[in-house]
């Protein structure tokens, strides 16, 4: 007995088996992410580290330049590109694709750590390192206007509120906020007035540094008990820093006011958003490798009625970019040219050979080839995307040629005189 006979000799449990096979590919393709391309997860960590007022090729040779040399020992490791901007620097390590990314990043860890020594001691905080995928790009871009709210107090409410929401969404990778910057008290030193009063740039930074100081300054204790003693002495008015004393000789005090202008404003004035000719502040959302593209922007877009809840009135949010239209366009474009395929076939049989049950066998092949491919893309962990929609419809040309033939061989058969069940039998036999 050959493997097509036993099928065709039990049409119960073929049927029963068929209408299993298409329930189960239905919940596979619900399961199966949808991207533009397909996924592929390169193992690659960004470093950051800061070193505030330090020009670009100050970062580049006093920072960077150490780290580079002890990223460069790890092992596995393709490309090291770094960048250096007005106080920071960013280096993207890409690894060979058979690296885990587990310890790849305990290298870059352990990396760092030996790096320290050689990094100048008036950087703020170590450097920083974070698993990256070079490959991601923003599926949904949001732009944040305001009428009446500043920029700065805009950038506030989207880096507090919105971008802490939007990260808790399912298949949401990285909320980034771009466009503005934290608001800041900005001290505009006068250099000929400072230096006519015989002092350097270095007395008002230790000034200020010396009156934002949020360090305990004591404790209570006795026996059973103890009550540390904190003092925020940090500044939050322009007027509080134009009363900073820099020297104080003989009673005649020099004022931070007397060689600076304090004014309200934000910490990098050279970041800067527009959408429909108006500043805005941008929201770029990555998501995760394995997540479905189109349910993670549906989500996001559900999340938009309840944050406008959230945030200060007057705030708009728009929807600057979305990838996924055209990936619905491509999914839905499929979609029609698999209904159009399965018609047409239905059609042709119909029209040669007049019969039903031949129209309904050629019509069933397409869907069951479909459902037991969706089946096998889940175990795979393939997604839908452009180059797997495509091979899909290929495929189903050869489907749908496969089905033809079949029963063309079976009518075949049958006007050679054979019965349906022998027919069927021999014409199976024969094409496979």
């Amino acid at each position: 007995m050959s493997f097509s006979e036993l099928w065709i000799r039990r049409p119960v449990g073929t049927i029963l088996l068929s209408l299993g096979l298409l329930l189960v590919g239905g919940v596979a393709y619900s399961f199966l992410p949808v991207a533009a391309i397909p996924t592929v997860e390169f193992p690659a960590i960004r470093v950051a580290a800061s070193r505030p007022g330090a020009d670009p090729q100050t970062m580049a040779a006093t920072v960077a330049a150490p780290l580079e040399r002890t990223l460069g020992t790890i092992p596995g490791v393709n490309e090291l590109t770094s960048s250096s901007s007005l106080g920071s620097t960013s280096i993207a390590i890409q690894f060979d694709l058979n690296r885990k990314i587990d310890s790849a990043a305990r290298d870059v860890q352990a990396a760092l750590n030996a790096a320290v020594p050689d990094l100048p001691g008036d950087i703020p905080s170590l450097p920083q390192f974070r698993k990256i995928n070079p490959a991601s790009q923003p599926v949904l871009i949001l732009a944040l206007t305001s009428q009446t709210l500043t920029t700065d107090a805009i950038y506030d409410a989207a880096d507090t509120i919105i971008a802490q929401r939007l990260s808790q969404v399912e298949g949401v990778a990285e909320v980034s906020v771009n466009g503005a910057e934290q608001p800041a008290i900005r001290v505009r030193v006068d250099p000929t007035r400072l230096a006519s009063m015989g002092l350097g740039i270095d007395a008002v930074r230790t000034a200020i540094n010396a009156a934002n100081a949020q360090t305990p300054v004591g404790a209570f204790e006795n026996e059973t008990q103890s009550q540390s003693i904190g003092v925020n002495d940090q500044l939050n008015d322009p007027k509080a820093y134009e009363r900073l004393v820099l020297r104080n000789a003989n009673g005649a005090m020099v004022h931070l006011g007397d060689v600076a202008e304090i004014v309200r404003g934000v910490r990098n004035t050279r970041a800067a958003g527009w959408f429909d000719h108006r500043p805005a502040v941008i929201l770029n959302i990555t998501k995760l490798p394995d997540a479905n593209v189109i349910s993670t922007v549906d989500s996001v877009k559900a999340q938009i009625p309840i944050i406008k809840r959230l945030v200060p009135a007057g705030v708009d949010i728009h929807i600057m970019s979305d990838r996924t239209e055209t990936i619905r366009a491509s999914v839905g474009d499929i979609k029609k040219t698999l209904a159009i395929s399965i018609g047409l076939v239905m059609l042709v049989v119909f029209l040669f050979l007049r019969r039903a049950a031949p129209t309904l066998a050629a019509g069933v092949t397409v869907p069951l080839a479909l459902a037991g491919t969706f089946v096998a893309m889940w175990v795979a962990r393939y997604s839908v995307d452009n180059l797997s929609l495509m091979a899909l419809t290929i495929a189903v040309g050869f489907v749908v040629d496969d089905a033809i033939v079949m029963i063309e061989n079976v009518q075949r058969n049958r006007e050679a005189g054979l019965g349906r069940m022998e027919a069927a039998i021999a014409g199976a036999r024969q094409i496979s």
